[in-house]
């Protein structure tokens, strides 16, 4: 029987390449398929690259999407190892703030974001918190 695999929670599709200049600098450029981000900090994002948009006790609004793309993006990077989730998690959420005030939220929500992924954002850069693979319909039936 035909199976097919995939991974869940993913709400939103970019659909075309998205770029950001970033003060994370890593020692050697990095370059996965929808991913990639230079020596100088510039995060290419591809086009048909998913993510499942804000997380937490939040509303998907205008002015946290690009945010929320950049920093799953780093997030998945760093739980892919190609960053390190110790050196480079602060600074993603740095930037979440950053890019959320430029796209017109206010301080004070910006500010709620940021401590919401200090605070519970850990685990999804964790190596660790990999989404699994789940295969439909279940393999071997």
């Amino acid at each position: 029987m035909a199976c097919i695999a995939y991974k869940t929670g993913y709400k939103y599709q970019l659909q075309e390449d998205s770029v950001t200049a970033t003060d994370i600098k890593p020692a050697m450029p990095i370059n996965t398929e929808y991913i990639q981000i230079g020596m100088d900090g510039t995060l290419t994002i591809k086009e048909g690259y998913a993510w499942d948009g804000p997380s937490g006790p939040t509303i998907d609004t205008l002015n946290f999407m690009r945010g929320s793309l950049v920093h799953d993006a780093l997030y998945q990077l760093m739980r892919e190892r190609h960053l390190d989730h110790d050196t480079y998690r602060e600074a993603a959420d740095r930037l979440l703030e950053k890019l959320c005030k430029e796209d017109g939220m206010t301080s004070v929500r910006a500010w709620w974001v940021y401590h919401g992924v200090r605070l519970g954002g850990d685990p999804s850069a964790d190596p660790a918190s990999d989404k699994p693979v789940v295969w439909a319909p279940e393999k071997g039936h």
